[in-house]
């Protein structure tokens, strides 16, 4: 056995294409204001099927877009959300993002592997130069994985999110080929 095939072996999720049955799913995610509060900016009030469709379907027929489920490998289970958006193809540049569903299931080191297999997509096989994403000031889990992965904090769109009449900023951060590359 060789490097390759021991990590392949300790590996436990991959990064596959949306299929149907995965909406159950991702409809009850983006149902739930506590996973919606972590995930994105924008206010986390639960969304109908419709809304979680048209979002789905943006991403599929937008070419700045390449989405993904976050299955575990020994049961084909999807467990989350992953993928770029605003793909800016001529710059060699995307936005990541990543989710992961079910609150029973953080904190286990899922997120960290998607994050590597993302990162090594985006890298090798998109050939992007830089990758970048936002993240919420208190989502402090995402921040520390982000930080442990090579991510750069570059900026802060100060008080960016109102979250129960509360502000907050929300934090900007990159990470460039060579740097990835280099770890």
């Amino acid at each position: 056995m060789n490097i390759a095939d021991e990590n392949k072996k300790q590996q436990r999720v991959e990064l596959r294409k949306i299929e149907n049955a995965d909406m159950k799913d991702i409809y009850r995610w983006f149902s739930d204001s506590g996973f919606l509060e972590y995930y994105d900016y924008v206010p986390p009030i639960p969304m109908q099927e419709e809304e979680v469709n048209k979002i789905f379907e943006d991403y599929e027929k937008n070419e700045e877009s390449d989405v993904f489920a976050i299955k575990l490998i020994e049961d084909n289970q999807i467990i989350g959300i992953a993928g770029f958006d605003e793909i800016v193809e001529e710059n060699k540049v995307a936005t990541l993002f990543i989710g992961i569903g079910s609150r029973d299931i953080r904190g286990k080191g899922y997120g960290k592997e998607a994050l590597r297999l993302l990162l090594e997509y985006g890298f090798n096989d998109l050939d992007f130069h830089r990758i970048q994403l936002n993240v919420l000031e208190f989502n402090y889990p995402a921040i520390s994985l982000y930080e442990k992965s090579g991510f750069k904090k570059e900026g802060t769109f100060r008080e960016f999110v109102l979250r129960d009449g509360k502000r907050y900023d929300l934090y900007l951060y990159g990470l460039l080929k060579k740097e990835w590359q280099a770890r």
